[in-house]
């Protein structure tokens, strides 16, 4: 199980927020431009109140048939979302998401969002590792 800490695994993050009076459509939009699969929800006073994600989307919104237009994150979002603090091992992060059969785990210090870890992170050690064996074995078939 990987030791990293969850704070290196965030370390480059530029983390998406948004206030629970926005819009579905808005937060998806930027989303989009984030190129992320969640938002944290904050207060005014930055803490953290909720998580909304593209699966949150398509069944809380798309499914119910709510227009994303309208429908404000406040309605839709998970209140209160299971956090990890930034000191804890990335594994501990990973088991989490695995028991609990969520993909994404915002990271809190102090009661504030610091950033956000993801399923998708655990493939970044093990994705290099792969691209790597995959040249190796392009360059061994260029050999022979």
């Amino acid at each position: 199980m990987p030791n990293r800490p969850v704070r290196e695994v965030i370390a480059n993050q530029t983390i998406l927020t948004a206030p629970a009076a926005i819009s579905v459509s808005e937060a998806a939009v930027r989303m989009k431009e984030s190129r992320v699969g969640a938002v944290m929800v904050v207060e005014t006073d930055g803490a953290l109140s909720g998580i909304f994600t593209e699966r949150d989307a398509l069944f809380r919104v798309l499914a119910a048939g709510l227009d994303p237009k309208t429908t404000k994150l406040a309605e839709v979002m998970t209140p209160h979302p299971q956090t990890i603090a930034p000191e804890r091992p990335f594994g501990h992060a990973l088991h989490m998401m695995y028991e609990c059969g969520f993909r994404h785990v915002p990271v809190i210090d102090a009661g504030k969002p610091i950033g956000m870890v993801s399923a998708r992170d655990a493939l970044g050690p093990e994705l290099a590792v792969f691209q790597t064996e995959v040249q190796q074995r392009e360059h061994i078939e260029e050999i022979l």
